[in-house]
C-alpha cells in the first residue's frame, strides 16, 4: 500500500484536523446547500472581483442572512475567498458546483448514506445494516432498490453507474477478445452491462442473474432495448448456498458484485461459479481495491464507501484491500490468470480460470 504508511502531522496540525473532523458533517451540508441553492453557480458567473452577500441574495432569491451564513462556512471549507467585501469562488468551490464525480458522490452520501451513518456504531457491534431503516424495512438494501424514492434511486444509480460506465470500452475489448457466444452476468442489476455486451456483439446470448426485484427492472430495460430474444433472466439469491448458477457459459462476469458480500459468502459464490463453468470457461471479476489506486483521494472515497456497506447496504461487506480479496479466489479452487489495474476510474479487472 503506497498511502497511509507514516504519521507526518505535528501535534498542532493534528489537533486542527481533529476539529475539522468534528464539524465535517456541517461543512458537508453547507457545501451542498451552497450548490443546491445556486450560490456557487452565481459566484462562478460573477465578475472577477466577486459578489457581495447582498448581490448574491438578489440573484438567488435566498435571504442575505442565508447567503452570508453559508458562505462564511464556505470560507472555512475552502470553497470561497473574501476580499474587499466580496466573495470569490475557489477551484474547490467550482468542483463542488459542477464536477460530475463530486456531484455523484455528494448526492449519494446525502440521499443514501447521511442519516443511516448515524447508526454505524450499532452496525459494527451487531454486523447488521442498522442504518438501513432510514431508507426502508429490508434485510439488505438490494432487496429494496426498486422501492426507493425516485430521488434516492437517482442518487444510488448515479453513483454506481458513474464509476462503472467509464470502464466499459476497455472491458468489452477484454471480454470479447476471444469468441464469446454465451455470457452470464452475475449481479446484473439494471442490465446495463448486459446491454453493453449486446450492443458490442450482435450474436452473444446473455443470462442475467440477480434478485427477482432487480431482474424485473432489468427485463423491462432489455425489452425496451430490443434484446429480449438474446437475454434471459435467472432469478437467484446467492446468499443461499444451495442456489446454483447457470451451467456451461463461455464467460462468467461479476462487476462490483462480490464487494456486496462477506469473505465467506464470496468464497461460496466463487465455488458455485466453479461448479457451473466448463474447463475452458473464463471468469472476469471487476472490483475497486483501495490499495490499488493511483490517487489517495480515491482510496479515501473507497474506504468511506465501505462503511456504507457496513451501516446501510448489508452490514458485512466492503471494498476489500487486494491482499484480502485475491486469496479468496484461490480458496474457492480457482486461479488468477491476469490482473489489470487502473481501468476507467480505478477499477481492477481480474481474469480467473481453473
Amino acid at each position: 500500500m503506497k498511502f497511509y504508511n507514516e504519521d507526518n502531522r505535528t501535534a498542532l496540525s493534528a489537533k486542527e484536523e481533529a476539529q475539522r473532523l468534528a464539524f465535517a458533517p456541517i461543512a458537508f451540508q453547507a457545501s451542498k446547500s451552497l450548490r443546491d441553492l445556486g450560490i456557487l453557480a452565481a459566484l462562478g458567473n460573477a465578475p472577477k472581483a466577486g459578489a457581495s452577500a447582498k448581490e448574491l441574495a438578489e440573484q438567488t432569491q435566498v435571504t442575505e442572512y442565508g447567503v452570508a451564513v453559508l458562505l462564511d462556512m464556505g470560507l472555512s471549507a475552502g470553497l470561497v475567498t473574501w476580499n474587499d467585501g466580496k466573495y470569490q469562488i475557489t477551484k474547490l468551490g467550482q468542483f463542488v458546483d459542477f464536477d460530475p464525480m463530486t456531484i455523484a458522490n455528494m448526492d449519494f452520501v446525502a440521499d443514501i448514506c447521511y442519516q443511516g451513518m448515524g447508526e454505524l456504531t450499532e452496525a459494527i457491534k451487531d454486523t447488521k445494516p442498522a442504518g438501513l431503516k432510514h431508507l426502508g424495512e429490508w434485510d439488505t438494501l438490494y432487496q429494496g432498490l426498486s422501492k426507493l424514492t425516485q430521488r434516492e434511486k437517482d442518487s444510488w444509480f448515479g453513483f454506481d453507474h458513474y464509476y462503472s460506465d467509464r470502464s466499459f470500452p476497455t472491458l468489452l475489448k477484454e471480454v470479447f477478445a476471444k469468441p464469446t457466444a454465451t455470457l452470464c452476468d452475475i449481479g446484473a442489476n439494471t442490465g446495463k452491462w448486459t446491454k453493453q455486451c449486446c450492443n458490442h456483439n450482435s450474436d452473444v446470448q446473455v443470462t442475467m442473474v440477480d434478485l427477482p426485484q432487480q431482474l424485473a427492472v432489468a427485463t423491462v430495460n432489455m425489452e425496451e432495448a430490443g434484446y429480449s430474444e438474446r437475454v434471459e433472466a435467472f432469478p437467484c439469491d446467492l446468499l443461499a448456498p444451495k442456489n446454483a448458477l447457470p451451467k456451461g457459459k463461455d464467460v462468467y462476469w461479476m462487476s462490483q458484485f462480490l464487494d456486496c458480500f462477506s469473505k465467506e459468502e464470496i468464497v461460496s459464490i466463487l465455488m458455485r461459479v466453479k461448479e457451473a463453468m466448463r474447463p475452458d470457461s473464463r471468469i472476469f471479476i471487476l472490483e475497486l481495491f483501495p490499495d490499488c489506486q493511483e490517487f489517495e483521494s480515491a482510496s479515501y472515497s473507497l474506504n468511506a464507501t465501505s462503511l456504507y456497506f457496513t451501516a446501510i447496504a448489508n452490514g458485512n461487506s466492503r471494498f476489500y484491500m487486494s491482499h484480502e480479496f485475491l486469496p479468496l479466489i484461490e480458496l474457492a479452487g480457482l486461479s488468477i490468470i491476469k490482473q489489470t489495474d487502473n481501468i476507467g476510474l480505478g477499477h481492477s479487472l481480474i481474469e480467473v480460470g481453473l
